[in-house]
Order: C-alpha cells, then sequence, then structure tokens
C-alpha cells in the first residue's frame, strides 16, 4: 500500500516542520520561505506542479541561506525535468550546484539529462553530438559517484561497460 506509506510521510513531514518553524530562532522571512517550500513540496508529491512551481519561487524570493536556495532550485529542476523541459531543468540544476557542490542527485539528473540527449543523437545518426552528451554524462555521473559512492549504480555500470574512466576534468 504505497499511497498510505507516501500519506504518512507527507504528514509526518508537515508536522516536523512544524515543529521545527515554533523550535528554531527563525526570522519571518525564514519561517515564510520554509512554508513556501514545505508547500511546493507538497505540491509535488501530488503531482500539482504548477502549484509547486509558484510557493518555490516565491520561496526563492524570501529565502537568504545559499543551502536551503540550492534545494529550492534543485525541485525547480525536477519539476522541469518532469515535464521534459530538460534545458530549464539544466539549468535550475546547474544554479543549485553553484550554491551547494555537494548535491549528487543534481549531478545525476544533469548526467540523466546528457545521456538521453546522446541517446537522441544516435538515434538521428549524429555521431559527434552523441559522442558529446555522453562524455557530459560520465563527467556528471563520475562528479555525483565521488559524492555518493554506493548509489547510482546503473551509471556506475554504465561508465565501465562503455569504457568510460570516472574523469573529473
Amino acid at each position: 500500500m504505497p499511497g498510505l506509506n507516501d500519506n504518512f510521510i507527507d504528514k509526518t513531514f508537515t508536522i516536523l516542520a512544524d515543529i521545527v518553524l515554533k523550535v528554531l530562532p527563525t526570522s519571518r522571512e525564514e519561517k515564510e520561505a520554509f512554508y513556501y517550500y514545505r508547500e511546493g513540496m507538497s505540491a509535488q508529491s501530488e503531482g500539482e506542479y504548477a502549484k509547486a512551481l509558484e510557493n518555490y519561487y516565491e520561496a526563492l524570493q524570501l529565502e537568504e541561506d545559499p543551502y536551503d536556495r540550492s534545494y529550492i532550485l534543485y525541485n525547480i529542476g525536477l519539476i522541469y525535468g518532469s515535464n521534459g523541459e530538460h534545458i530549464k531543468a539544466l539549468e535550475y540544476y546547474h544554479q543549485s550546484l553553484e550554491l551547494n557542490g555537494n548535491l549528487p542527485q543534481a549531478l545525476n539528473n544533469i548526467a540523466v539529462i546528457y545521456h538521453y540527449q546522446g541517446l537522441k543523437a544516435v538515434n538521428q545518426k549524429k555521431i559527434v553530438a552523441s559522442k558529446e552528451m555522453f562524455t557530459k554524462a560520465a563527467r556528471y555521473w563520475a562528479k555525483a559517484i565521488v559524492l555518493a559512492p554506493n548509489n547510482y549504480i546503473e551509471a556506475q555500470n554504465w561508465l565501465k561497460t562503455t569504457g568510460r574512466k570516472y574523469n573529473l576534468n
């Protein structure tokens, strides 16, 4: 029953978020930013992407902490990526990494987009473009794997089977 579990997790997050807001000494803007972020996450989990984006953009206007902003930007990237708007998704993933270079999930998602673009280029017989995209994918997956060595097993296998090294340059 994944629906029940998801609902439980969502409710638990909301309860914990409310407790954190009451206990931690935060400014009004930080509390408002967190409120919008929480509402964005809730809407995103329900597939209400327009509402989620609206809340994330509100949170971005208020949030000043770079670390927290990186997660807001990452989530915006997720929405654009899931809607097939890969260029916009890449922009937001890169912005999140500028603020927080330790986001392996952003690195992974960038690699996934480049890999997808590489596969599209192969299907269109654009060999040079495909190699370029696969090289970019390998670079970002390598960085993600360094940060989270136990994750991204499929990416690790792809790097090995294609003979690509973990080249971080």
